[in-house]
C-alpha cells in the first residue's frame, strides 16, 4: 500500500523521511503510527540507507503534533494504549542501528516533535519554534519526550519546557543543548546532507557498535519508565480538563480548567 502520510526518498547512501501533511503543519494522527513504523523497518533493512535524514514537508513545521480531534475523543484505556504503541514505534527508530538526523524547520510541536528526541541528532533551522504544548490540554507528554527530554537537556530545563507549554525558538534550543547546530533555513537540508554523508563515510558496524554503547549506558531503564508515562497519559484520558483543553483548542477559545 502507498503511504499517506509517510514519503521516502532515497539518495543512497542516504534516505530522507518526509512527513506529508503541510496542509495541517504536518500534524499526524493515529493512522500515521503504522506507516512511520513501516517506513523506517524497510530503512532498517536496505543495505543501500547508511543514514536517515527525517523532516517536514513545506517549509512552515516539522510536525504541530498530533491531530488534536484524535486527542478530544481518546478515553483512558485507549490513550494509554495508543500512546503505548507510539512510544514502542519511538522507541524503534532510536534502536535502528543506523543514525537519524532530524532536520527542523518551523513549528515542531508535542507528540511528533518527539520524533525528533527519539533521533541520534537534530539540527534547526533559524525559524524553528520547539514546544511541548500538551498542559495546555490537560495531558502529558506521552511518546516518551518525558524520559528523554531530561537526559538531552536536564531535569530543570526539561521542567520548565513541560510545565509551562511554551515553545522556544532555535537559538534557545541551541544553547540549552536541545538541537545540536543550528543553520539558516535556505542551507538546513544542504548542512543535514553534508552531516550525514561524513557520518555514512565511516565504518558502518563502528558506526552502529557505538550507538549502540551509548543507548545501553542512558536508556537502561527506559523501558519500565515509558510504560508508566504511558498509564499516566491514560489516566488524564479520563479527566474533566483533559475534555475542557481538547474542546477548548478546537473551539479556539481559553480553557476553564476544573482541576479534575
Amino acid at each position: 500500500m502507498p503511504a499517506q502520510y509517510i514519503q521516502i526518498e532515497k539518495r543512497p547512501p542516504l534516505a530522507v523521511v518526509i512527513m506529508d501533511r503541510p496542509c495541517v503543519h504536518n500534524a499526524l494522527g493515529v493512522a500515521a503510527l503504522a506507516e512511520i513504523d513501516a517506513v523506517f523497518a524497510q530503512l532498517r533493512e536496505d543495505p543501500d540507507v547508511r543514514v536517515i535524514l527525517l523532516t517536514g514537508a513545506g517549509d512552515r513545521a516539522f510536525a504541530s503534533g498530533v491531530d488534536v480531534s484524535d486527542l478530544n475523543s481518546l478515553s483512558p484505556r485507549a490513550g494509554a494504549t495508543f500512546f503505548l504503541r507510539a512510544q514502542e514505534t519511538f522507541r524503534h527508530l532510536e534502536m535502528l542501528g543506523k543514525p537519524i538526523l532530524a532536520c527542523i524547520r518551523g513549528y515542531a510541536l508535542g507528540g511528533f516533535w518527539e520524533l525528533a528526541l527519539a533521533a541520534t541528532i537534530r539540527i534547526a533551522a533559524d525559524d524553528a519554534r520547539i514546544g511541548h504544548p500538551e498542559v495546555k490540554f490537560g495531558l502529558t507528554a506521552g511518546y516518551g519526550g518525558i524520559q528523554r527530554l531530561p537526559g538531552i537537556i536536564g531535569r530543570n530545563a526539561a521542567l520548565r519546557l513541560l510545565l509551562s507549554g511554551e515553545s522556544i525558538d532555535a537559538r534557545e534550543a541551541l544553547r540549552i543543548g536541545l538541537v545540536e547546530e543550528v543553520v539558516p533555513a535556505a542551507e538546513l537540508m544542504v548542512r543535514a546532507e553534508q552531516l550525514a554523508l561524513t557520518i555514512a563515510g565511516n565504518a558502518p558496524l563502528a558506526v552502529q557498535a557505538t550507538m549502540q554503547a551509548v543507548n545501553e549506558l542512558l536508556d537502561w531503564r527506559a523501558d519500565q519508565a515509558m510504560l508508566r508515562e504511558s498509564e499516566r497519559f491514560g489516566r488524564l484520558c479520563g479527566t474533566e480538563d483533559k475534555a475542557e483543553g481538547t474542546k477548548a483548542f478546537l473551539e479556539k477559545r481559553k480553557p476553564n480548567w476544573k482541576g479534575r
